[in-house]
């Protein structure tokens, strides 16, 4: 879910509890409305392999992104820490990636929510890709009037999709059968890797409450406790909704309504009512923050004011997230692109920016941080091979940086520097707050 850029701001100090409770918004959101069902797709019951190796992965990248947030917490969040290990450069890319990123994901959290809908009102692909549009086209227009999610609100529709997923989770247990753990790997063992890939999507949002670090009064105290609680949380809901998904549905696990159909098996045919309500909500509030990020960041690369919502740039940004979702939402209605393709492409556009965190952390962290850095940037590297031609996304936008001379000079900020940072291009001291805003869009 995005949480909102005056997170970052002025204010009074978070209490743990609070930072927990940002943190797990900041990892959760609707893909885990269809991710375990795709993931049961590519890979079976094998697929709980991927979701345990990416909870390991979680939490490496937990301790890098808090050791970055500890020793650099004003660099301008993930953009901020490739410039200070990477370069400017390579800060460039990161930016221009994760924004890519937020534009390719709008339209699919747009499908994700159109698929409930029509799970429960009829229809085949076609009038999925129909509601999705739809969905697209309001939650821009409400962008374009202005209207943005506060953090609060945010915060809400991460709580009611947490008692779905609870509900769901537990209340179909009584419907689980063994027997739906065999075969374990139809696919094979390296549908696995293909799995991850998928899962990925909704792991994304370390990098983004990083910055956070400055709201503690004590962040080397209070900062890893925040970390335990969320991995302690984020994983009991994600190793719940995987078994139940692969135990009661067993070869129906392969669907893009996959929480539907468990809500159905425990609390009955009103179960289906309650995931569409829930979809949709998710999809707006997701979608909106979506738009309203990138659409931030879109105008700050451009160094628009921020109180000029109405200028040309960010109005041209919102034309181009319309046409773009509106192309890639009408070819999954002609069943041109399926929807694990409009996954692999955001999902290798946040491995590349994660990957160049890992490696600006290995270069310039030290003692266990960079330890965690070195296996998961590794990992990155392994998942990205397994993204097939979407890798071709980020290579292209990586090609673009290194040919674009664009605000690639880096200038130092005004005021004193903490020791061991870096100077920060004016990419990085604009998109600083609109990092975090497009947070935890997974």
């Amino acid at each position: 879910m995005a949480l909102s850029s005056k997170i970052t701001s002025a204010g009074p100090y978070l209490t743990t509890a609070r930072g927990a409770a940002l943190y797990i918004g900041a990892l959760l959101g609707p893909g885990l409305l269809l991710l375990p069902g795709l993931a049961a797709a590519e890979a079976g019951p094998a697929s709980i392999l991927a979701w345990l190796a990416l909870l390991v992965l979680s939490g490496l990248f937990a301790v890098v992104f808090a050791g970055w947030g500890l020793h650099t917490p004003s660099a301008g969040g993930v953009i901020g820490y490739v410039t200070a290990g990477l370069g400017p450069r390579a800060g460039l890319v990161t930016g221009w990636a994760f924004l890519a990123g937020v534009v390719c994901g709008a339209p699919l959290v747009c499908i994700i929510g159109a698929s409930y809908v029509a799970d429960l009102t009829g229809g085949g692909q076609l009038a999925r890709a129909v509601a999705a549009a739809v969905l697209l086209l309001g939650v821009v227009g409400l962008a374009a009037g202005g209207l943005r999610a506060s953090a609060a609100v945010q915060l809400v529709l991460v709580g009611v999709l947490i008692v779905v997923v609870v509900v769901a989770s537990a209340g179909s247990a009584g419907s689980a059968r063994a027997g739906n753990w065999t075969p374990f790997a139809p696919h094979g063992f390296l549908s696995i890797g293909s799995a991850a890939v998928t899962l990925m999507f909704s792991f994304v949002g370390w990098e983004a409450v990083a910055p956070l670090t400055t709201r503690f009064m004590n962040p080397r105290r209070q900062l890893p406790r925040v970390v335990a609680i969320t991995l302690a949380v984020t994983s009991a809901l994600y190793l719940a909704l995987a078994v139940a998904t692969i135990s009661v549905l067993g070869p129906g696990a392969a669907t893009d309504v996959p929480l539907a159909n468990l809500l159905s098996q425990a609390i009955g045919a009103a179960g289906r009512d309650v995931a569409v309500i829930a979809a949709i909500v998710l999809t707006l509030g997701t979608t909106n923050a979506y738009i309203n990020g990138a659409a931030a960041m879109a105008g700050q690369l451009a160094r628009v004011p921020a109180g000029d919502r109405a200028s040309r740039p960010l109005l041209r940004l919102l034309g181009m997230i319309t046409a773009a979702g509106l192309l890639l939402i009408t070819l999954y209605g002609l069943r041109v692109v399926s929807t694990a393709a409009l996954v692999a492409v955001p999902t290798a556009l946040f491995l590349a920016v994660y990957l160049g965190a890992m490696v600006a952390a290995a270069r310039v962290l030290h003692g266990p941080v960079r330890l965690a850095a070195l296996p998961a940037a590794l990992a990155v590297v392994v998942m990205l091979a397994f993204c097939g031609w979407a890798v071709t996304v980020p290579a292209a936008i990586a090609l673009a940086a290194i040919w674009c001379p664009f605000g690639l000079r880096a200038q130092p900020q005004e005021g004193a520097k903490r020791s061991g940072e870096s100077d920060q291009s004016p990419l990085v001291a604009n998109c600083a707050t609109s990092v975090t805003a497009l947070a935890e869009l997974n």
